[in-house]
Formats: structure tokens, sequence, C-alpha cells
């Protein structure tokens, strides 16, 4: 494995731990105001994730950063191309962060109910736009051969790419659900349980199309990728542990679900980057995006100090608030 490669796998991993962690967080956003049903309950619900969203959200900074320095090439195509969905991205990501500071601020309804809808649609905006973007680097996109994007705002909708946010926002919604229903008690839980035993046969559903789409994209042979099947049955498993009322279990399966589902995309998009439409010689690729080598050693040394510190931080941190909470008037 050449450090081009590697870092092409740290990237890979980057993302897929981003949205196992921000995966529930995502759900959990979207979901509030339906699992809460009354205020006690909305504010129980965010509390699920009150100690644990903004530290999800550093992965997706570290994995923006990462492939600024690892492959500055594919950097420059991709934020130059989608910087107008990046900027609504952005406004997604701050909508959902001032929520959770400013919604318990005011003892007012109408307060309350504002920032509560700007945490729902932050939250169902942020996986649908980044869901988008990762669809449009296998489907292709207009590249000409200077690595530089040729098309619009608009040719960024590419159905495949719209259908792939989609899935990853349906699977948000089966992971929040059975996260909150893995970290409440009373009322709360059984409507969470109710909730997820619908979401996850959906995300299911919406997975296996993805899985088919995906693979006549990818165009690798007749045979399935073992990654997207696998994630197809750990839905599969989510929505029958979820009907047995073993949440625990459920979260576990829809964990793996999102994590091979975001790690199939770039096992097919391997060894590409980004996919040219306009001529297969322009595709970016691991070989042509690179850093020098030097840059890579010293980013190397850097992430197998850092990477394990990180992890054992971030099990810890969910070690410590790993309680159920109750709802509290």
């Amino acid at each position: 494995m050449t450090l081009a490669e590697f870092w092409f796998l740290i990237i890979a991993l980057l993302w897929t731990g981003f949205f196992l962690l921000e995966g529930f967080d995502f759900g959990v956003g979207m979901l509030h105001g339906i699992v809460g049903g009354d205020e006690a309950g909305r504010r129980t619900a965010i509390s699920t994730i009150g100690p644990l969203w903004d530290g999800n959200e550093v992965w997706l900074i570290v994995a923006g950063a990462a492939m600024f320095a690892a492959f500055p090439g594919w950097y420059a195509t991709l934020f130059s191309g989608f910087y107008l969905a990046l900027v609504l991205l952005l406004a997604a990501l701050m909508a959902r962060g001032t929520s959770f500071e400013y919604r318990g601020k005011r003892d007012s309804p109408a307060w309350r109910a504002t920032w509560s809808w700007l945490l729902g649609a932050g939250s169902l905006l942020a996986p649908l736009l980044i869901g988008i973007a990762l669809g449009d680097l296998l489907h292709g996109l207009p590249i000409n051969a200077a690595h530089e994007y040729t098309g619009s705002f608009w040719t960024l909708l590419q159905p495949y790419g719209i259908y792939t946010g989609i899935t990853l926002v349906v699977l948000c919604l089966a992971h929040g659900a059975t996260f909150i229903a893995l970290k409440t008690s009373g009322g709360l839980r059984r409507r969470a349980v109710r909730l997820a035993r619908l979401l996850a046969p959906a995300a299911a559903l919406a997975l296996l199309g993805f899985v088919i789409w995906t693979h006549s994209i990818a165009h690798k042979g007749l045979l399935p990728n073992p990654v997207e099947i696998a994630g197809v049955l750990a839905m599969l498993a989510a929505a029958w542990l979820v009907a047995d009322d073993r949440e625990g279990w459920a979260f576990a399966a829809t964990t793996v679900a999102i994590t091979l589902t975001v790690l199939s995309l770039f096992s097919e998009l391997y060894p590409r980057v980004m996919v040219s439409t306009t001529n297969p010689a322009y595709d970016l690729t691991i070989s042509n995006t690179a850093s020098p080598g030097y840059p890579l050693k010293v980013m190397t040394i850097v992430v197998v100090i850092a990477l394990p510190a990180v992890l054992a931080y971030t099990a810890w941190t969910y070690y410590v608030f790993r309680r159920r909470l109750k709802e509290s008037p």
C-alpha cells in the first residue's frame, strides 16, 4: 500500500466515523419534535445528544482537512464545484448548533418551536447534502482536462446523488430512533421504539435500492459488493431486533449498516476520487491528486499517534454518558 492509498483509506474511515457518530445526532434532531410528545419529552430527546453532538461534528472538519492536505487536487475540484452546496451545508450545521444553545434561553412556546424547526431542518439538510455530494463523486460530474468542474449548481442534482442523500437521511432516522430508544425510558422510549419499528424496514428497503443502483453505476462485474450486501443484512437485522424490543442490539445493527453504506461508496470509487462524465481520461484518481511524499509521511506519523488517542477519548466520553435519561418537567 502506498502512502496515497493509505490516506484514501484514512479519509474513507473519517467520513465513515462522521456518519457513524453524527448519524444518530441527525436522526435525533429530525425526530425530537415527533418522538418527544411534549416539551419535557422534546427536551429529553435533545439531551440524549447534548454532551456528544459537537464532538461528533469534529469528524467532518477533520475529514475535510485530511482531503485538503493529502489530496489537494481532489479538494480543489470538489470544493470549488460544490461551493454553493457547501454554503448551504454550513448554514444547516450552524442552524443545528445555535438551536442547541438558544432553544432553552426563553420560556416561550413560539421561541422554542422556531429553534426546534431549525434543528429539524438543519438535521435533515446536512445528511441530504453530504449524501448528494458523495453520490456525485461516484456517478460523475463534468470535469475537464485541467480537473476543473464545468457544470452549475443544478448539475450537482443528479438522480443517483439525490437518492444517495435520501438513503442516508432514512438511515440517520432509523439510527436516531434506535439511539433514543436506547438512551431513554418510559413513554419517550416506547414512542421511539414504535418509530424505529417503522423506520428500520423503510431504511432496509432504501438501502437495497441504493445497493442495486450503486452496483450498476460502478460497473465492477456481476457479483455484488460484499460490503453493500452486509449493510442491507445489518439493517434487516435492526428491523428484527427493534421489533423484539432489543434496542441495544438494534442500535449496534444500524451502526453497522450506516458504516458499511459509507464504506461501500469509497470502495466502489477506488482508485478514483472523482469521476468525470466528460471523459474517463479526466477522472481524478489517488495518484494524480495526491500530495508529494514528504507531506504524506509527516501526516502519517501524526495520524498514527493522534488517531488512537482520539478514539480512546471518544470511547471514554460515550462511557461516561452511557446512562438512560428520564423525562422531567
